[in-house]
């Protein structure tokens, strides 16, 4: 198995996202010692910004594309190379502002490739990734389930779930700590119950 582990948040060590993530690919690599795991943090290590110049380097033959292009392009071409690579991909995603980090959005946007990662066909828009099993790792300050008055304002997992199902992943496993910042009691019951989904994961 071949995962790929991202992180995004900004928080470093206080990070609840990042704890979530990297228990749940601890608990992957029990599952299956032979694992391989490459791991992207993309806060540490943002990403460049997906302009019109890159947009369109990423079409042109090497040759043609800038110095600057030609190095942006091959740090993406890199990322979206590691996500097909990827058997299992685990995406430490934390809420901010009700949305997902910028950081996270570049990396998004990396992997948005028609005719690699999507293609249009007679019936609209085909996902490419499907068969790759990806766990979300979701912290949130907040509450923001369907059943509490600012569900309308989650603009984090639904971002995920809608792109992810757009590239044909449609199924991903969201492991949530939520109110972590409704007081320390709270977010420790957060954090405990999240662990334990954790630990209860089983192989695909």
């Amino acid at each position: 198995m071949n995962i790929l582990h991202i992180d995004s948040s900004i928080l470093g060590d206080h990070s609840v996202s990042r704890r979530l993530s990297a228990a749940i690919v601890a608990r992957l690599r029990a599952l299956d010692p032979s694992a391989t795991v490459t791991h992207r943090d993309v806060a540490a290590t943002p990403l460049p910004q997906f302009t019109g110049a890159v947009a369109m380097g990423r079409g042109l033959p090497p040759e043609q594309r800038s110095a600057d292009v030609a190095h942006d392009v091959a740090i993406l071409d890199t990322v979206l190379s590691e996500v097909l690579s990827a058997d299992t991909i685990v995406i430490g995603a934390p809420m901010y502002n009700f949305g997902i980090p910028s950081q996270l959005k570049a990396w998004l946007d990396a992997l948005a490739v028609a005719g690699t990662t999507f293609r249009y066909g007679a019936n609209g828009p085909e996902g490419l990734l499907g068969g790759r099993r990806v766990l979300i790792a979701s912290s949130r300050g907040g509450f923001y389930g369907a059943d509490t008055p600012m569900a309308a304002m989650d603009h984090q997992e639904t971002h995920l779930r809608g792109f992810l199902g757009f590239l044909g992943i449609t199924d991903p496993e969201v492991i949530r700590a939520e109110g972590v910042m409704m007081g320390p009691e709270v977010k420790e019951r957060a954090l405990q119950a999240a662990l334990q989904q954790t630990e209860a994961l089983q192989a695909a």
